[in-house]
Formats: structure tokens, C-alpha cells, sequence
């Protein structure tokens, strides 16, 4: 366990210094070409390299850094990181799947990517920041648009895509040396160091992740659109807090603004001649060189788009002079302009000749700020009012770029935050359950098969899973339990096999003791039950009987096969011995071994409940002697009304009494008994056993060899 976790830093130390080197590749390579005014940037030769060292995460990582740090010389490089994360997505991506291997697929991916690249890069500097940003590639865009009559936008679409595609070809090229002389060995650790289990081939990825697509929630979609859900909230939150302050600060700004010019023209305004101007307008003596005077004042106030001189009404105002850009909505002197809502609260005060607070309001231009500052005579009487108006239409215009900037600015982050989401929860929590379950579902099905069993915990240990939390907690009580299961299931299958070994035993002896009493048939049992075995196996292989032969079926059968004659035991010596031709009472008795056998295996069967394979012994020592075509004994069963097990013994045991020799005969010839089996098939035996016993002449020898000396 220590050398794992020794060996795992030293692989994400591997990592970090990947990471960190792609970024210094990327920022050099970009600051020289920022510096020279080059019309490439090379900004993603290190995220290209780093994506296809280290995969994914690490690449958006340097991707994203990259931009970040490029803005210490190029106040831009911010709104670029989403394309260069999407750069290290593909290239990853690609790498991991198409393999950048050859020139045709390397030239394949400088396309897409460039021409992806270029677009979006297209967008961002024309769309949203209305011009090119770099100065070289500005003088191309205004050569092209001028050499063939060409809009601007569509000539710098052009040319911004010809670069792009041409930064990505020297990018991938450069990025591609430099994986050459990296050695593969320390490339595969990098690429290794994510993983907190064994790594995992790329097979064995697509088929656990396989294994999540069957699931409503993922564990691993879910945590991941909660970081990208926070992040988001996050950002709003900070957006609208960030542009509120900024509308209150600008707001009190040009309310400051406004109120020092309203303050200005009420002191430079001589108060005797506003009920003039209000009544005679423009023929008013001093009318024009008034609106001269007004004109010099709003123009010396940069952020005042209009000054008007009021006369206070009970109905409204009285235009005495409307200072404006544009004549479309300016007011007339002597027009009567009614009191806009949001200054009622303050009419009293207007009368009383008072100083207000400036007046927000919406207006035919927008949102305005207006100041109102009054205008005193000599007297001390408020002759009226000099407002100054503020639009605060601009600063809208400005939210909008501010809001895309930092979309742009943002939309990178989300990328790594997604990115990261995936990475963490993929190779921290969905990996390794996906492949514990995997594990379990392979120990599960490898039954009572202990060779499956020990493959399945080797497996499983071979997950090596280092979470350091809950999961990797869980992972070793698995497989400790799958060991000590597997443990007990070896102990149960040893006990087992050595009950087997006991019980037939203690087959083989009572058969033996039938045996022994018989004075000539040497090695039957052993003999007749490796007959069995090769008639069993030949069916099987034939696909006979398929509904009945089963490895149960043939085990029981090969088993049993020995108690075939336990029912002997009943017979006396004199005629189990006897060496002439037995009488016909003598053979009445003889038959009599069938019956008995199966009440000897019948008495066994209710005293050893769950042995089945007894079944089988019963119906082969009480069946074996009964014929295909009706006339054997002791029942007069015909055809497949036999049991199988005992169509089979029929025919082992005629041939190994042929075959060998008796008291009262020599053995047959060996092709002689062989025939003799022939003629019985659809008579005497079931067909198919004498076909498959026949087809299996090579085996018979070596058990004739083996048995009787004379063959």
C-alpha cells in the first residue's frame, strides 16, 4: 500500500509539472508573438500537448491558466480561454480516438479545429468587440476588403480563419516534436496519474461507463451539474451585485455632475429676463446671446445632454430656454411642459424656490438624470429653474458589454468546472463503484465454479482501488468477504469431494462383495463403468438425448454404474457360480438380481435423503437387463419407456460378458462380440448407445488392454 501511494504522487508530481509546463510553453510562445506583432498567436501548443500527454482535465486546466496568465500583456487573452479549452477537448478527444498518427489525420484536425477556432474567434473580436485585435491581422482585413470590394466583416472572416488554421498546422506540428522525444513510459505515467484505482484501458472505460447509462440520475451527472449550478448562481449573483453598484456609483456620479451644471447656469443666468424669454421667445433682446452663453456651458460639461431654463407654473413648466443636440425634441420658448410624475413628491418644495435632489426618470431617450437648481434675483424671489439633464442610456449600452465580456470570461471557467466535475466524481466515485459492481456481478456469476471464483477475487484485488474515503473503505470489506467466501466454498468443495470419495467407495466395496462371490467376472464393475463413460460422453457429443444428458446425468450414471449387480448379493453361490447352463428354475432365480437390486438401492435412497445420483443406480439395477423391442426383464419395458441409464448398462454389460471369459465359455473375439452388439441395435439395445459404442472402437481396445492380458 505505501509503494502505491509513493508511486501515485510521484505520478501526479508527473502531472502538475505537465500542466505547468504547458502553460510557460504557451505563454512564451504567445508573448513573443504578441510583442513582434505577429498574426499567429501559438497560444495552444501546450494545451495541445498537454491534452494529449495527459487527457482531458489536465488540458482545459492549462488551457484555462494559459489565458489567465496571458493577461498580464494582453489585456484580451481572458475572453479567448472557453476556445482554447474547447482546443484542448478536441485534441484530447481526437488523440484518445482517431490517434493523430499519420498526415492525413493530422491534417484532418487542423481543419476542424482551426476553422472551429476561427469562427469563434471571428465572433468574439468582430461581434462583440467590433474590430480586430490584433494589428497586423487588422492591415490583412483592410488590404483584402480594399482588393476585391469585400464588406469588412466578411473579408476578416476570411483572413481571421486563413491564420487560425495556420496557428493550429504550426501548433500541432510543434506540439507533435514534442511528444516524440517525451519517453512513452513517463506519457503513460502522466496520463495514469488521475486515476485513484487501476487504470482503467480505454475498453474497459466504454464499458463501465456503459454501465451508468442504464441509470435515471447519475452519480456523476448529478454532482457535476450542482458545481456547474452553483457556479452559475454564483456568477449571476456577483453580475447583478456588481451592476447595481456600478448603475448606484455612475447614477451618483452624474447626479453630481448634473447638479453642479444646474448650480453653474443659476449663477451665470441674469434672473430678470426668463418672464421675457418665456414670453417673447426668441425675440426676447438678450434671447440669443443667452442660448450662446448656455450652449458654451453644457458643451464645457462633457456628460450634459440638456440644459432647459424653467418658469414655475401651477400646471407645469414654462420653457424659457431648451439646450439640446438635435432639434427633434426640443421645446420651444413659452411652450408648457407638464411636471413629470417623479417630481411630484417635490412640487411643494420647487415653489418654495428649494434646492432638490435630482430626479431619475424615463424619457422618449431613455432613463435621464435630471438636476434642478432654482434661479434667485436680487430680491431673494425664485424667478425659476435651471435644470441639467443626465442620460443614463449609455450605461445600459455598457451592462450589455459587460454582461457578454464576462460570459465570454466565464465561459471558460465553466468549461474547467465541468471538466473538473466530470474527472472527480468519474475517477473518484463512478469508476471504481462501477467497477467494484462489475467485480461483484463477475464474483456472483462464477457460481460454485472455484477456478471462476479465484479468477474473480484476483480480479477484483487487481482493482486497486485508492479513494481514501468510504468507496475505498467498501472496496476492501468486499474483497475481503469475496476471499473468505471463495475460502469457504474451497473447504466445502474439499468436503464434499471427500464424502464423494467415500461414498464411492463404499460403492465400489459393495459391489466388490457381490463380485468376489462371483467366481469369473473379473474387473466387471471397473470394466462395464468405463463403458458407461464412453457411451454417456458419445451421446452427448451426438447431440442425442439432449432434453435428459446433462453433467449430473452423466456423473450419476458413471457412478452408479458399479451397483448395476448389487442385487446378486441375493443369489446363492451354488447358482451364481454354478458352471454349466443354468435350469430354467435356476434362471428364475438368477433374474431375480434385478428386483432385489432395486429394493437394496430403494432402502439406501430412504435412508440417504438428497442423493439422487441413487436414482439412477436403482434404475440401472433393475432395468439394465430389459430389452429395446419388449422382451427383457424383469418388467417387459420396451423402447425409450427404459431408462436411459439402464439402455446404456444393457449394452456395457452384454459386451464386457462376451468379451471375457466365464466358467461355462471362452471369451468372444473381439469383432465377433462387436457384431453380436450390431445385430442387437433395434432389438435388443437402444440404437443409438450401440452406434456411439460402435464409433468408439480406439477406446474399447485400450480397455480391453487394460483389463485382459490376452488382447
Amino acid at each position: 500500500m505505501k509503494i502505491a501511494l509513493k508511486r501515485t504522487g510521484h505520478y501526479r508530481l508527473l502531472r502538475v509539472t505537465a500542466i505547468f509546463s504547458g502553460i510557460i510553453i504557451n505563454v512564451i510562445l504567445a508573448f513573443f508573438t504578441s510583442k513582434y506583432g505577429l498574426p499567429v498567436y501559438l497560444d495552444t501548443v501546450g494545451t495541445m500537448l498537454v491534452a494529449m500527454v495527459g487527457g482531458l482535465f489536465p488540458g482545459i486546466v492549462t488551457a484555462v491558466l494559459t489565458n489567465v496568465v496571458c493577461t498580464v500583456f494582453n489585456n484580451e487573452a481572458i475572453y479567448f480561454g472557453f476556445i482554447n479549452a474547447l482546443v484542448a477537448i478536441y485534441t484530447a478527444w481526437y488523440a484518445r480516438e482517431k490517434k493523430l498518427d499519420g498526415i492525413k489525420k493530422v491534417l484532418i484536425y487542423v481543419l476542424t479545429i482551426g476553422i472551429m477556432s476561427g469562427m469563434l474567434s471571428s465572433v468574439i473580436q468582430w461581434g462583440a468587440m467590433g474590430k480586430p485585435q490584433n494589428q497586423t491581422v487588422n492591415a490583412l482585413d483592410e488590404a483584402l476588403s480594399l482588393q476585391f470590394n469585400l464588406n469588412e466583416s466578411v473579408s476578416f472572416f476570411i483572413i481571421n480563419n486563413i491564420l487560425t488554421v495556420l496557428d493550429r498546422g504550426i501548433s500541432i506540428v510543434i506540439a507533435l516534436l514534442i511528444v516524440y522525444f517525451i519517453p512513452k513510459s513517463t506519457c503513460k505515467k502522466i496520463r495514469d496519474s488521475g486515476w485513484k484505482q487501476r487504470p482503467l484501458t480505454l475498453g474497459e472505460v466504454k464499458e463501465i461507463g456503459s454501465l451508468s447509462s442504464s441509470i435515471a440520475h447519475s452519480l456523476r451527472i448529478r454532482i457535476t451539474a450542482m458545481l456547474l449550478e452553483c457556479s452559475i448562481a454564483l456568477t449571476v449573483i456577483l453580475g447583478i451585485v456588481g451592476v447595481t453598484l456600478y448603475f448606484k456609483r455612475v447614477g451618483i456620479d452624474k447626479a453630481k455632475t448634473a447638479q453642479n451644471a444646474a448650480r453653474y447656469v443659476s449663477e451665470s443666468i441674469d434672473p430678470d429676463i426668463i418672464d421675457e424669454c418665456v414670453n417673447r421667445g426668441r425675440y426676447a433682446r438678450i434671447y440669443d446671446d443667452t442660448e450662446i452663453a448656455l450652449n458654451r456651458i453644457r458643451s464645457g460639461f462633457s456628460s450634459i445632454d440638456r440644459l432647459h431654463i424653467y418658469q414655475i407654473s401651477s400646471d407645469g413648466w414654462n420653457v424659457a430656454f431648451d439646450i439640446a443636440p438635435g432639434e427633434e425634441y426640443r421645446h420651444s420658448p413659452g411652450e408648457k411642459v407638464p411636471f413629470d410624475k417623479n417630481l411630484e413628491p417635490y412640487i411643494g418644495a420647487l415653489f418654495k424656490g428649494e434646492v432638490i435632489e435630482p430626479v431619475e426618470s424615463g424619457g422618449v431617450r431613455g432613463r435621464v438624470v435630471t438636476a434642478y437648481y432654482p434661479i434667485i434675483d436680487k430680491s431673494g424671489i425664485c424667478t425659476g429653474y435651471a435644470a441639467a439633464e443626465v442620460s443614463l442610456a449609455y450605461v445600459s449600452g455598457f451592462m450589455w458589454d459587460f454582461i457578454l465580456r464576462v460570459l465570454f470570461i466565464m465561459a471558460a471557467f465553466f468549461i474547467l468546472i465541468i471538466a473538473f466535475g466530470l474527472w472527480s466524481s468519474g475517477t473518484g466515485m463512478v469508476y471504481p463503484i462501477n467497477s467494484i459492481e462489475r467485480s461483484v456481478e463477475n464474483f456472483i456469476g462464477a457460481g460454485d465454479d472455484q477456478v471462476k471464483l479465484d479468477e474473480a477475487v484476483r480480479n477484483m484485488r487487481a482493482l486497486d482501488i485508492r479513494t481514501g474515503d468510504e468507496i475505498e473503505k467498501m472496496y476492501r470489506i468486499i474483497c475481503d468477504m469475496a476471499l473468505n467466501q471463495t475460502e469457504k466454498i474451497r473447504s466445502v468443495r474439499r468436503f464434499s469431494e471427500s464424502t464423494l470419495k467415500m461414498q464411492d467407495g463404499l460403492i465400489i466395496t459393495m459391489a466388490d462383495l457381490v463380485e468376489n462371490r462371483d467366481s469369473d467376472t473379473g474387473a466387471h464393475v471397473q470394466k462395464t463403468s468405463e463403458y458407461v463413460k464412453i457411451i454417456v460422453e458419445g451421446l452427448e457429443k451426438k447431440g442425442y438425448y439432449p432434453e435428459k444428458i446433462s453433467a449430473k446425468f452423466k456423473s450419476d450414471v458413471v457412478r452408479s454404474a458399479p451397483l448395476h449387480d448389487v442385487g446378486k448379493i441375493n443369489i446363492s453361490d451354488k447358482i451364481l457360480n454354478k458352471p454349466g447352463k443354468l435350469t430354467d428354475e435356476e434362471f428364475e432365480i438368477m433374474k431375480t438380481h434385478t428386483t432385489a437390486g432395486r429394493e437394496i438401492i430403494e432402502k439406501a435412497i430412504s435412508r440417504v435423503k438428497g442423493e439422487v445420483y441413487l436414482k439412477e443406480a436403482r434404475n440401472m439395477a433393475a432395468y439394465h437387463h430389459e430389452r429395446w423391442d419388449g422382451k427383457g426383464y424383469p418388467e417387459g419395458l420396451h423402447g425409450e419407456v427404459i431408462p436411459l441409464s439402464a439402455r446404456i448398462m444393457a449394452v456395457a454389460d452384454v459386451f464386457d460378458a462376451l468379451s471375457s471369459p466365464r466358467v461355462y465359455k471362452p471369451a468372444f473375439p473381439l469383432e465377433e462380440a462387436l457384431a453380436i452388439i450390431g445385430e442387437g441395435s433395434g432389438t435388443q439395445f437402444d440404437p443409438k448407445c450401440v452406434e456411439v459404442f460402435l464409433d468408439s472402437l480406439p477406446e474399447i481396445k485400450v480397455i480391453l488392454s487394460k483389463y485382459n492380458q490376452n488382447v
